[in-house]
């Protein structure tokens, strides 16, 4: 088993289908904070519970201007149905051809099964991997992880140091 790409690595741009005819890069998100979440496959018990409770959480990543995208060997009709099934307000990208390739870029790639690990990343906006999370493949790992790496993410015109120290200023309040 790989290990995942690890915080302060540069996020691999990639290219990949949305619908038939649309595609979507890394690079087009540029400047705000996106969460990647691999996943094994649409139609699994633990992907579908994982995927709806982004759905449901979805506006507390969008406080953090954080954009949600869903990677999976599926192909885009797969994800079509399963979005609509499932009702989803985010984008599920196709790693579908060829097969993992962008899930192998991020060290993400489960070879002997051919799906993709249960992976997370929060890359921050300059496109530096800010966190990154394998779950056991029958876990979901739920949102927690993520809500807190986008926490400790800079503010717009603000340094990381001075992000830490609202943080721990705020968590010392709280106590």
């Amino acid at each position: 088993m790989s290990e995942i790409l690890a915080p302060a690595t540069k996020a691999p741009d990639f290219r990949l289908k949305v619908t038939p005819d649309q595609e979507l890069t890394l690079g087009d998100l540029l400047g705000k904070p996106v969460i990647l979440a691999f996943y094994p496959a649409d139609w699994s018990p633990v992907c579908g519970d994982q995927m709806t409770l982004y759905n449901q959480i979805l506006p507390e990543f969008r406080k953090f201007d954080a954009e949600l995208l869903g990677i999976s060997v599926d192909g885009v009709w797969c994800h079509q149905a399963f979005a609509r099934e499932r009702n989803l307000h985010f984008p599920l990208l196709a790693d579908f051809h060829p097969k993992g390739a962008v899930a192998k870029l991020y060290g993400a790639y489960r070879e002997q099964e051919g799906v993709c690990e249960r992976a997370l990343f929060v890359i921050d906006a300059k496109g530096m991997i800010a966190w990154s999370y394998r779950s056991p493949i029958a876990v979901n790992p739920g949102a927690d992880g993520i809500l807190d790496a986008l926490e400790r993410l800079p503010k717009h015109g603000q340094s990381p140091e001075e992000t830490n120290d609202v943080t721990v200023a705020s968590a010392r309040r709280a106590n």
